[in-house]
């Protein structure tokens, strides 16, 4: 399969199923666009038929003089060789029978409070509550919850633990006390926490700051960008914004920070389609890790995004990366989760195909100890798994959740970003179709922009590289099996 497409002035081919990218002048991208109407993927390489090479010439002699096209065919010809171009799919063998395999359990999502000291307007956890009770997870509960992780996590060795909320600093003395049972299980266990809080700041103080840049692996701080927009969307109960509060706060953890990982995390929605706007005043006030993610809504929420914003918000992600680009040559770089794509290794085949997890390597934890498939699915009690007494007794959901992967879903099967995406967000799924299998289409367009401009920026990177002689390889990722067959891996 071959995706092509030109963005800030890259002529782009990637060929889906090796992941190689090739950056090619407008000739060669003509040249592979009329081979796409006449070759089909190949298991192993073969030579160009002279019918084939005919139909290029063809199709594309009034536009190219002959010998060019002929020049072209032959450069195309030795990526087919070195199987970069037309490559068959050879991943459907990683797709093993999931409800067969061992359930390795690898991450948890404490819900340490259900309470929020914030009002913000789309929030899908209804200030905390979750569709339930205002509650606060006792340490009890959450060091069941961590002994049920080291129990079900098989060989792996690193563990992931999100303190998640509402907003997780209401119930601080507990989180400071699981943090350390974790890490006194650590060493008994041949196993190491990787602890990370999100958190929205308005109790953030020097004490927190400093006990999370010891002990958490990575901070997430909910700010939603520019004042207005923050404060229409972020307020307080009272009504009253929260940027001024929380923004001092915020640049004073990220710079505390040093090298350990922080995002500064907002949501966009109707209210700020130029959400490129807010992306980069976070990279103004000197935040260097970013993400926005579009809202998830009701269709009739006055700020829900609609079919018909799409054009504009592609837009704005091509923005975007032409800034981000820019801003990287003139040494004012920054990081947006978004564009972050590794195309010399990342994840392995058998990750990228079986998707995030959710429900099964995956689980959210409320705060008196019910296990569900992950935070978006917390009081839905259909999706109710177990908790932290008898470990997980709903095994036919949980059953369910182990066939979400890329080809479970039709809709994925033909989809050039398949093996970037894993097959998306079951609760996406689940609230745009009824089905967790289904697709969420909107999701799946938004998707499919960001990888686009994730690989033209690492393009544009590449050629900077090059220019310097530095050799960058290209491949899909390692074929490595460990978390398909519940071994230990990172």
């Amino acid at each position: 399969m071959i995706h092509q497409y030109i963005n800030n002035g890259y002529h782009i081919v990637l060929d889906v199923n090796s992941g190689s990218v090739h950056s090619v002048d407008a000739l060669f991208y003509d040249v592979v666009k009329a081979l796409s109407d006449v070759v089909a993927d190949m298991e192993k390489p073969e030579k160009l038929t002279e019918d084939q090479r005919n139909a290029v010439v063809s199709a594309l002699e009034g536009k190219y003089p002959k010998e060019d096209l002929e020049d072209a065919l032959s450069d195309a010809q030795e990526l087919i060789d070195a199987e970069e171009l037309f490559t068959a799919d050879i991943y459907k063998d990683y797709v093993v029978d999931f409800k067969k395999r061992q359930t390795v359990v690898k991450a948890l999502c404490l819900h340490i409070a259900h309470d929020c000291n914030l009002a913000c307007q789309y929030c899908f956890a209804e200030e905390g509550e979750y569709h339930g009770r205002r509650a606060l997870m006792s340490f009890e509960v959450g060091k069941k919850a961590l002994d049920f992780l080291i129990a079900n996590s098989g060989n792996r060795v690193n563990l992931e633990v999100d303190f998640f909320g509402g907003e997780p600093l209401m119930n601080w003395n507990v989180v400071k006390q699981l943090v350390e049972y974790g890490r006194s299980q650590e060493k008994a266990h041949n196993k190491k926490f990787r602890f990370t809080l999100t958190t929205n700041g308005v109790l953030l103080n020097d004490e927190i700051m400093e006990f999370c840049n010891k002990e958490m692996s990575n901070v997430v701080l909910s700010l939603d960008g520019r004042k207005e927009v923050n404060d229409k969307m972020r307020p307080f109960r009272n009504g009253t914004g929260s940027y001024d509060l929380i923004v001092p706060k915020f640049q004073k953890f990220a710079e505390s920070r040093g090298d350990k990982d922080y995002f500064v995390r907002g949501t966009f929605t109707r209210n700020n389609l130029d959400f490129s706007n807010d992306v980069l005043h976070f990279a103004d006030l000197g935040f260097k890790k970013l993400s926005v993610e579009p809202v998830v809504a009701p269709p009739e929420a006055p700020y829900s995004i609609r079919e018909e914003d799409l054009p504009q918000i592609m837009e704005e992600y091509d923005r975007l990366a032409k800034e981000f680009v820019k801003r990287e040559k003139e040494g004012r770089g920054f990081k947006f989760f978004h564009f972050m794509l590794d195309l010399s290794q990342g994840p392995c085949v058998a990750k990228r195909l079986s998707g995030c997890g959710s429900g099964t390597e995956y689980l959210a934890v409320t705060p008196w100890g019910d296990f569900y498939p992950c935070h978006q699915f917390v009081g839905m009690e259909d999706f109710l798994l177990g908790n932290v007494d008898e470990g997980i007794t709903n095994t036919k959901v949980r059953d369910e959740f182990k066939l979400c992967n890329v080809y479970a879903r039709p809709d994925c099967k033909d989809c050039w970003a398949r093996l970037y995406c894993a097959g998306g967000c079951a609760a996406n799924a689940l609230h745009a179709t009824g089905d967790i299998h289904g697709t969420y289409e909107y999701g799946c367009k938004v998707f499919r922009k960001r990888m686009e401009c994730a690989i033209m920026i690492q393009v544009a990177q590449n050629q900077e590289l090059a220019a310097q002689g530095i050799e960058v390889p290209i491949q899909l990722g390692s074929t490595c099996n460990a978390c398909a067959d519940g071994e230990a891996c990172e």
